[in-house]
């Protein structure tokens, strides 16, 4: 396993750690929708970016490709989740169309995962 994916799987448990307290505190905060969307996405994108960085060692997929598609749910994730979670406590979100941005970035990754699954290995 090179180091970008060991980055990759470190930063996925920070993201499920932030889903897990995110989803507490969604719990225990009145009107708190946005962090439990937010909880939702870190946590269902930490599993997916574990699981493509796993196949992509395995060869089951394209590892350059797959390495790209676990890095965009990084990424995405954490602008989706971080402007809703801002949104929440100070009233303002990371920076203009933050968590659209994200969200379509999501789709674009999962898509990108489904390219490096068909993609010949060689």
């Amino acid at each position: 396993m090179n180091g970008l994916s060991r980055v990759l799987i470190a930063l996925a448990a920070l993201m499920g750690a932030s889903g897990v307290m995110l989803a507490a505190a969604a719990a225990h905060l009145p009107d708190a929708t946005r962090l439990a969307a937010a909880s939702s996405m870190l946590l269902f994108h930490a599993l997916a970016v574990i699981a493509t960085v796993a196949v992509a060692a395995q060869a089951i997929i394209h590892a350059k490709i797959g390495t790209g598609a676990a890095t965009g749910f990084v990424i995405a994730a954490s602008l989706f989740a971080g402007d809703l979670t801002l949104r929440q406590y100070a009233g303002q979100g990371l920076f203009p169309m933050a968590a659209p941005t994200g969200g379509t970035l999501l789709i674009v990754s999962w898509l990108v995962l489904a390219v490096a699954a068909v993609w010949p290995r060689r």
